[in-house]
């Protein structure tokens, strides 16, 4: 692998559009390429004024959450799947492939996918493809509140992909980058688990509130920064537009963390690109390989974890509960808020809360 040593990251805080009110599929389709292709131009000029300013050239841009359909709303599973779901190797990744070549760089960002292999599901997907047009990374979301995760079908799931693409990390020459999606950031096992494959950089797509005050991202983007000896690079949506919500209900504040659980730049309010900072692997893979207090990777021991995690997790949210007589089930809207009520209502039988 090429060790490109140190070179520029941004965070791309673009304004979402929901595609909500437009009137069938066959637009949804089409807004969703023609908002691609409006992405060289910002791309291409940020990077511009991003390597003469720092130095070095922008090989990585991250893309806030669902920046090109919003999120779902009160749109059923299959009915969203259906109109803005991408699939694998489909007219949206070559899209983006074809911007990732134009640009000569690496594009993460996060979209919902359909699949052949689950008809009617959606997955919420962070994705990376790289400068010569390949999707290299495409993660699916594990944890969310309102959306099916491949746990929910575990079993077909790990038949069908494997463990290997539930974690996956993509080595390549800008490092090993991984993709966290959104709120997953608050849940340290995400991070870990694709630190112990390798993982150095995490691109964060996420929409979300930004705010003076640190919030609960905030910390836990420095938190899964420093004890994983990792960077994160935090691409926030600048708002989300074409919904009755006020515009700006989730925006600014995209970061990028070093390894130290430093953020070395910020941004404020709007579409910009003003979250950039050069990415030193060098620095990174010393400082994991230097015995010290302060090599958190090094000095965990996963094996202490394993016993208790496994003898606790009965009383938590189990697999499969999306399956039904061996096949994948779309579930009624309230599944999601029934299924936390029987956890809380387990945890407390327990004892545990």
């Amino acid at each position: 692998m090429t060790d490109t040593a140190t070179y520029s990251a941004i965070a791309m805080q673009l304004t979402a559009r929901s595609l909500e009110r437009l009137p069938d599929e066959a637009a949804a389709r089409q807004a969703m390429l023609d908002h691609i292709a409006e992405l060289e131009g910002p791309i291409r000029t940020s990077a511009i004024f991003v390597t003469q300013y720092a130095g070095k050239p922008v090989k990585l841009a991250v893309l806030p959450e669902y920046l090109f359909t919003s999120y779902p709303g009160r749109i059923s599973i299959p009915d969203f799947a259906r109109r803005v779901g991408w699939a694998a190797g489909g007219p949206e990744y070559e899209a983006l492939g074809t911007l990732a070549q134009k640009l000569g760089m690496f594009i993460a960002g996060n979209a919902y996918e359909s699949d052949a292999a689950f008809p009617d599901f959606y997955f919420q997907t962070s994705f990376v493809v790289a400068p010569n047009g390949d999707t290299v990374l495409r993660y699916r979301r594990l944890i969310s509140m309102f959306a099916p995760s491949p746990h929910d079908v575990w079993e077909k799931y790990l038949d069908t992909y494997g463990l290997e693409a539930v974690f996956p990390v993509a080595k390549t020459e800008i490092g090993n980058l991984a993709a966290i999606a959104s709120e997953e950031i608050l849940y340290p096992e995400i991070a870990r688990a694709l630190a112990l494959r390798g993982a150095e950089l995490f691109c964060h797509s996420s929409s979300e509130v930004g705010s003076p005050i640190a919030t609960n991202k905030d910390v836990a983007k420095q938190a899964r920064a420093f004890e994983n000896l990792a960077y994160v690079v935090s691409a926030n949506t600048a708002g989300i537009s074409g919904t009755a919500m006020p515009l700006s209900s989730a925006e600014g504040n995209s970061q990028v963390v070093d390894f130290k659980g430093r953020v070395i730049a910020q941004s404020g309010d709007g579409e910009t690109f003003t979250a950039f900072a050069n990415i030193d692997l060098r620095a990174l893979r010393e400082a994991r390989r230097t015995p010290a207090m302060t090599n958190y990777l090094a000095r965990q021991r996963p094996a202490l974890w394993a016993e208790a995690y496994a003898a606790a997790a009965e009383n938590f949210h189990g697999a499969d509960g999306m399956m039904a007589d061996g096949k994948p089930a779309i579930p009624e809207r309230d599944y999601f808020k029934r299924a936390q009520e029987r956890v809380i209502e387990r945890l407390d039988k327990a004892g545990i809360i």
